[in-house]
This record gives structure tokens, sequence and C-alpha cells, in this order.
């Protein structure tokens, strides 16, 4: 449900209501009693939640969010050089 910003006309005091979009608007004042709130245009405010929202969700699963270092991984084996028999009996 979104969050909807009010403002007195008469006292100018401000509210915030949470609200269904379907339902009507509020009208009363609760400070003056009053029918003379008006609905405020502002931003949107939203949460994002659960994973796949960060960057760094997508790019290991391994649930640290870092990267494996070097040390944590064999290391290559040398490189033996090619032999070749060449040799003709």
């Amino acid at each position: 449900m979104p969050i909807y910003e009010y403002q007195c006309q008469d006292c100018h005091h401000q509210l915030e209501a949470l609200q269904k979009m379907s339902a009507d608007p509020l009208l009363q004042c609760p400070a003056c009693d009053q029918d003379s709130l008006k609905k405020l245009i502002s931003a949107a405010a939203f949460k994002l939640k659960g994973s796949g929202w960060y960057e760094t969700d997508f790019k290991n699963k391994g649930g640290s969010g870092s990267p494996p270092s070097q040390t944590d991984s064999k290391p290559a084996a040398p490189a033996t050089p090619a032999t070749s028999d060449n040799s003709s009996k």
C-alpha cells in the first residue's frame, strides 16, 4: 500500500497516511478538525526486499559476497617442455 502525504489548507499541518490506492482521500485534519486536507504530490518511496536486488547477489552464489582469493585455489601445475621423438631408425 502506498503512503500518501496530506496538508491542511487551514492550519498547514502535514501528515502521512498508509492507504489503499482505491481508498477515498482523507478530508478531516486531525490537528484542527476541519475538512480541509489536500493530498500532496510527492516522490514515491519503496523498499527492495529479498535477494537479487544487489549487484553482488548475482556474482557469487557462495554467500560471502567477496570473490575467492588466489590463496584459496590450487597452484597451477608447472609447464613441462614437450619432447619430440624425431629419431628415425
